[in-house]
C-alpha cells in the first residue's frame, strides 16, 4: 500500500482510515448493577473517516498533532490508546501521531471512539505486538463503550453497554447526516432525569421487519432546539434520526441519488455529509493490503 508519498509503505506514515458510525436505532432497557446503562443499538459503519498518521519516536516517546485544540493531548483517546497499547506490549519504540479530524465531536458518530481503535489497530500492526483483535477490543473497552465495535470492524447489532456485538450485513443504503452545529455530551444526557430507560428488549429480526426508534432522541431535542429544527426539516424525506446521543442527524435511502436530491436543499446553516453504509471498517481493507506479515521496525 502507499504512502502518503506515493511509495510502497509498511504502515508507517500512511494515512489510517477511522471511521464514523451511526446508530439506526438506540434503545434503554435498564441499568447495569454496575450503575451503567443496558442498551440494545444497531450500528452501521459509514464511509465518512478522521485519519491518522504513525512515525516512530524512540521507546516510551509520543506525541500528538493535529486533532482538537480544545482537548489537550494527553486526554486523547488515540494518546490514551497508544500508551495504553505499550503498557501492554512494551514495543521498544514510540510513536508521534497525526490526527485529521474530519468527523465532527459531540455528534453521536463515534469519531473519538473510531480513532482510538484506528490506534489500536495500527500499532498492533507497526509494533508487530501481534494481539487478536478480540484482545485489542478488550483493551478498548478500558477507553469507551464504542471503541470495540470499530476494533472489530464490522457493522453490528449492540447489547449490554454497547459492547456486546453480534455483525449484522444491514441492508444497504446512502445516508445523508446533518449537523446542526451543536456539541452534545453522552454524559448529560445519560444522567438527563427525563430520559426514557425503561424500553422493552427486542430482537434483531423483530428490528429488521419493524424498526426501532432512539430513546434519546426526545431528551435531546426538548434540550437543543438546533436539533429540533433539523430532525422536523430532515422528516420530509421519509423519516429522520438521531445517532447515539447527538448531535448529528440522519435520513437513509436506498439510492444515491435520491440522497444526493435531498443534500442539495440541506440550508447552508448546517454541515452535511453524504455516506454510504459499510459492512466492514476500511481500517480491515488497509490491514489486508499491507499484508498479515508483521511490519518491519
Amino acid at each position: 500500500m502507499p504512502g502518503t508519498d506515493g511509495k510502497p509503505s509498511n504502515g508507517w506514515g500512511l494515512a489510517w482510515p477511522a471511521p464514523a458510525k451511526l446508530n439506526l436505532c438506540l434503545l434503554i432497557t435498564g441499568r447495569r448493577d454496575d450503575g451503567f446503562h443496558r442498551l440494545q443499538t444497531a450500528f452501521q459503519i459509514v464511509d465518512l473517516c478522521d485519519f491518522v498518521q504513525f512515525s516512530k519516536l524512540p521507546h516510551g516517546q509520543f506525541s500528538l498533532s493535529g486533532g482538537l485544540r480544545s482537548v489537550p493531548p494527553d486526554q486523547d483517546l488515540c494518546m490514551q490508546a497508544a500508551r495504553l497499547l505499550s503498557e501492554r506490549c512494551q514495543p521498544g519504540i514510540g510513536a508521534a501521531i497525526t490526527l485529521q479530524k474530519n468527523i465532527p465531536v459531540g455528534a453521536g458518530l463515534g469519531g473519538g471512539s473510531s480513532d482510538a481503535a484506528t490506534t489500536l489497530l495500527a500499532l498492533n500492526h507497526l509494533w508487530r505486538a501481534g494481539l487478536e483483535r478480540e484482545e485489542l477490543a478488550g483493551i478498548g473497552l478500558e477507553l469507551g463503550a464504542d471503541v470495540p465495535l470499530f476494533v472489530l470492524g464490522e457493522s453490528a447489532w449492540g447489547e449490554e453497554m454497547g459492547e456486546k456485538l453480534t455483525p449484522v450485513k444491514w441492508p444497504r443504503r446512502w445516508f445523508l447526516v446533518v449537523n446542526p452545529g451543536v456539541s452534545i455530551s453522552t454524559r448529560e444526557i445519560f444522567s438527563a432525569p427525563e430520559l426514557t430507560r425503561n424500553s422493552t428488549p427486542i430482537t434483531i429480526r423483530s428490528f429488521l421487519k419493524g424498526g426501532a426508534g432512539n430513546d434519546c432522541e426526545s431528551t435531546v431535542r426538548g434540550r437543543y432546539g438546533e436539533v429540533d429544527e433539523a430532525l422536523a426539516w430532515l422528516s420530509r424525506f421519509g423519516g429522520s434520526r438521531l445517532s447515539g446521543t447527538g448531535s448529528c442527524v440522519f435520513a437513509a435511502f436506498e439510492r444515491r441519488q435520491d440522497a444526493a436530491a435531498a443534500q442539495a436543499e440541506v440550508p447552508d446553516k448546517w454541515s452535511h455529509w453524504l455516506v454510504r453504509g459499510l459492512d466492514t471498517s476500511p481500517v480491515s481493507e488497509s490491514l489486508q493490503n499491507l499484508g498479515s506479515g508483521p511490519a518491519e521496525q
